[in-house]
C-alpha cells in the first residue's frame, strides 16, 4: 500500500469530532507533522494549524476550508467502504499516530474509531480522549503506571492474553465481548501485558499520553502486528 504521508517521527491526525481545549496544544508538542482526516481540516485550518496532508472523500470538508489547502496535499480518496479514519491510517506511515477529535462527540463515530484502530493494528495509532487515552494492545508492552491507575481492558474479540503489575490479573481468563471485559482494573504499579492476536483495546489515562507514545514508538519487531490481509 502506498503511503501518502512517511514520517520517522509521531503525526498528529485530526479529526472532526469533539476537540477539547488543550488537545491540539498537547498533541503538536509530541506530533508536530500534522494531518487531517476529512472534516478535520476545518478544525485544524480554524486553529492556524498548517496541514501536511488533508485526506478523505471529502464529504465534511468545508469548501472554503478545501481552497486554502494546496491542492498538492490534498488526497482525495472516494471510495465509501471504509472511514476517513481508515483511509488515513492504512496511507500514514509513522512510528506513532497520535488521533485527536475522535472521540467524545457522537457514539458511532468513536465505536467506529475503535473499529479501527484493531482493523489498522499495524499503524500504532492513540486517540486521545477527554480522561484517558485508546489504543490496542501489541504482541507485549510494558506501561509506566502507578498504583491505583485505572487501566481498562476492553476485548473486540476473544482474547486470552497475561498481565503482570494489575490489582486484578487476566492470566487465564477469557475476555469476550458480550462475555467478560476488562473495565476499571487497577495498576499496582507498572503494568505488562502480552496478547496472542491483535483486539485487545487498553485503556489508560490522559496523563499518560507521552509514555505510551514512546512505548509504542519504541516497540521492538517481534512485539509489533503484520498488517490485515484484506
Amino acid at each position: 500500500m502506498t503511503s501518502i504521508i512517511h514520517s520517522l517521527s509521531p503525526i498528529t491526525l485530526i479529526g472532526g469530532g469533539k476537540v477539547g481545549s488543550g488537545d491540539l496544544t498537547l498533541a503538536l508538542s509530541l506530533a508536530p507533522l500534522c494531518v487531517a482526516a476529512d472534516g478535520g481540516a476545518n478544525v485544524a485550518l480554524a486553529a492556524g494549524i498548517e496541514l501536511a496532508a488533508a485526506i478523505g472523500d471529502f464529504d465534511s470538508l468545508d469548501a472554503e476550508v478545501r481552497a486554502q489547502i494546496p491542492v498538492a496535499r490534498q488526497h482525495h480518496i472516494a471510495e465509501q467502504n471504509s472511514t476517513d479514519f481508515d483511509k488515513c491510517l492504512r496511507h500514514i506511515e509513522a512510528p506513532v499516530v497520535l488521533a485527536v477529535g475522535f472521540s467524545g462527540d457522537r457514539v458511532d463515530h468513536q465505536m467506529a474509531a475503535l473499529h479501527t484502530l484493531v482493523v489498522r493494528a499495524d499503524r500504532p495509532c492513540v486517540i486521545l480522549g477527554e480522561h484517558e487515552v485508546m489504543f490496542v494492545c501489541p504482541r507485549e508492552i510494558t506501561l509506566p503506571t502507578m498504583a491505583g491507575d485505572v487501566v481498562s481492558l476492553f476485548p473486540m474479540k476473544g482474547l486470552a492474553g497475561t498481565s503482570t503489575g494489575l490489582e486484578w490479573p487476566i492470566d487465564g481468563l477469557l475476555l469476550s465481548p458480550g462475555e467478560r471485559v476488562g473495565t476499571s482494573n487497577r495498576a499496582l504499579g507498572p503494568v505488562i501485558l502480552t496478547m496472542p492476536e491483535a483486539g485487545m483495546l487498553c485503556f489508560v489515562p490522559r496523563r499518560m499520553l507521552a509514555e505510551v507514545i514512546a512505548a509504542l514508538s519504541a516497540l521492538p519487531t517481534h512485539a509489533k502486528w503484520p498488517a490485515r490481509a484484506r
